[in-house]
């Protein structure tokens, strides 16, 4: 309901409001995923048009998402520009033509191409598709809304940064770096994201009412300036190598022949590739071939179930990735099945 009015408001009334303070977006909406968001929102401004993309960015993430195949799905052409590892600014401007429905940045979210490269930055694609007349919209991947350089990662792009640079559309996961429910977040220019909000399929993707609560839980927390204890994936990036040390020599006890070591954590979820941070882990090595095959089932087959990762023959656990209130069961698993004489 709308308070002011008395009548029925839109569900995305809420968290627009809190998607453009976040963000500094002059408008904001959510569908179901961003596979969503990115296929509505050409629907709207490149039906039957071309879209233009670098050569570099039609790729492929989890779960066979093409980008490729999502234009297609659109109504729109893709429209390749450039190389694999080098794209221009004047690629693109030398690709518009009266056809042109877009050009879409596209973030690799889970693979990176590193040597001989170039890729224009959004100030420069704006700079072109503004001065001749065709939107320019960015897919981020992740929603990351917390810089992750200073804690050792490399940068990510962030919502921030587009609605900063002018793109009239960006589109962003809920989950993954975010840290809430899956969905899909479209960011923007006010009289662009009105259209979006408009076309006929935003309802057919929309998103159901309990995770859009989540979601506006979630972006709380970030407005609220506690996102790094209040969420867990930021709780884990900015655990402290101390902290992780302590937590993995208490568990170690817990265990006959486990210790405490100096590891990696590698963040996954089809975000930062290749990107890790130090991290202390508690290492359980075998005393026979195979029993930490075994150790690792007995684990998977607690309740709660405990899912570690063997390297050279040795459960790993750690710390980064248990919450505090999960502690305890982990320490009564480890008491009871984490013994090179337990019951396979």
């Amino acid at each position: 309901m709308d308070l002011e009015t008395g009548k029925r408001g839109s569900r995305q009334s809420h968290i627009s409001q809190l998607m453009s303070q976040v963000t500094g977006a002059e408008a904001a909406m959510v569908v179901n995923n961003n596979a969503s968001a990115i296929m509505l929102a050409l629907a709207t401004v490149a039906v039957g048009k071309e879209v233009v993309v670098s050569r570099g960015e039609a790729v492929e993430i989890g779960g066979g998402f093409r980008i490729p195949d999502v234009l297609r799905q659109s109504g729109a052409t893709l429209l390749e520009v450039g190389t694999t590892n080098r794209t221009y600014a004047r690629d693109f401007d030398a690709a518009i033509t009266e056809n042109t429905g877009a050009i879409l940045a596209v973030h690799a979210s889970n693979f990176k191409v590193i040597g001989f490269t170039n890729t224009p930055t959004l100030g420069e694609l704006v700079e072109v598709g503004h001065r001749r007349g065709v939107p320019v919209l960015h897919d981020l991947g992740s929603g990351c809304l917390l810089d992750t350089v200073p804690y050792g990662l490399a940068p990510e792009p962030m919502p921030q940064q587009s609605v900063s640079a002018g793109v009239d559309l960006g589109f962003f996961s809920g989950d993954k770096l975010l840290g809430g429910p899956q969905a899909g977040i479209i960011i923007g220019k006010k009289e662009a994201v009105a259209r979006v909000s408009s076309h006929p399929l935003a309802r057919a993707v929309r998103i159901d009412k309990m995770s859009m609560a989540a979601l506006a839980a979630t972006i709380l927390h970030y407005i609220r300036d506690e996102a790094t204890s209040k969420i867990p994936i930021w709780r884990m990036i900015s655990a402290t190598e101390e902290e992780l040390r302590r937590k993995s020599e208490s568990w170690a006890n817990f265990t006959q022949n486990g210790v405490s070591v100096a590891s990696r954590s590698a963040i996954g979820g089809g975000s930062l590739p290749g990107e890790t941070l130090p991290t202390w882990v508690t290492r359980i090595p075998s005393t026979q071939p195979g029993e930490a095959e075994k150790m690792a089932q007995r684990l998977r087959d607690n309740n709660p179930p405990i899912v570690a990762r063997i390297e050279d023959d040795a459960v790993i656990l750690d710390p980064r990735t248990v919450l505090p209130g999960d502690e305890s069961d982990l320490r009564e698993a480890l008491n009871n099945i984490a013994q090179p004489n337990a019951a396979s």
